[in-house]
């Protein structure tokens, strides 16, 4: 038995304990919370990108126009790609961002681009110019967003802090369990067995 000088020395841990898996938990509670709905998306869409011959929501349509850029769109041998992209905005009401410009002899391109999204014009030397434009299906939007193709700098932070909420909710949630005496050696052993699956599938795989 404990006798009373002992006590005070067990007093402190106990109560550093108790504070720590408080702590823990309201992390683990907040973080989830937090991260529902970017965990539900990115399972989700997971899910789609695992499987690409899934037709529903993949159909895909291409329009072609054509037309005359306004006189200032080159200027000598230089070609004024402000404009020229800001022309075909306004003209065609064309989205994403531009991804690619071509300029060199009597060719040159200029390319949009987002999620789900692509249009290509062609220029020749008189201005004239054939412009493609691809919708992609709302599954190949989400897919997009997924990868974080052609998305934004907005967007790439919403993906780094949802990588971020996630490592921290498996801390969390691996910190719990360690304070769980009665379920702790069962949650590591389930711990292990899943990380030798994970490093076996990963391995088979490469």
């Amino acid at each position: 038995m404990l006798n009373k000088a002992e006590l005070p020395m067990q007093r402190p841990r106990s109560a550093v304990r108790v504070q720590s898996y408080q702590l823990i938990r309201s992390l683990h509670l907040y973080a989830s919370m937090a991260s529902l709905l970017v965990v539900l998306f990115f399972a989700a869409t997971g899910i789609t990108l695992n499987h690409p011959d899934w037709a529903f929501g993949n159909t895909a349509k291409s329009h072609t126009y054509t037309g005359t850029l306004p006189a200032g769109w080159k200027v000598g041998d230089q070609v004024n790609w402000l404009e020229v992209a800001e022309s075909l905005r306004a003209a065609h009401g064309l989205r994403g961002r531009v991804s690619d410009t071509f300029a060199e002899g009597d060719e040159a391109s200029i390319s949009f681009r987002g999620p789900g999204y692509a249009a290509d014009a062609f220029i020749q030397p008189d201005g004239q110019y054939t412009l493609k434009v691809t919708l992609q299906g709302p599954v190949a939007v989400l897919n997009d967003l997924h990868k974080g193709r052609d998305a934004g700098s907005a967007w790439a932070w919403v993906i780094d802090l949802s990588g971020g909420f996630l490592l921290l909710v498996a801390l969390t949630g691996l910190g719990l369990s360690l304070y769980l005496r009665k379920t702790r050696k069962a949650a590591l052993l389930t711990l292990l067995v899943g990380t030798l699956l994970a490093l076996g599938l990963a391995w088979l795989a490469i």
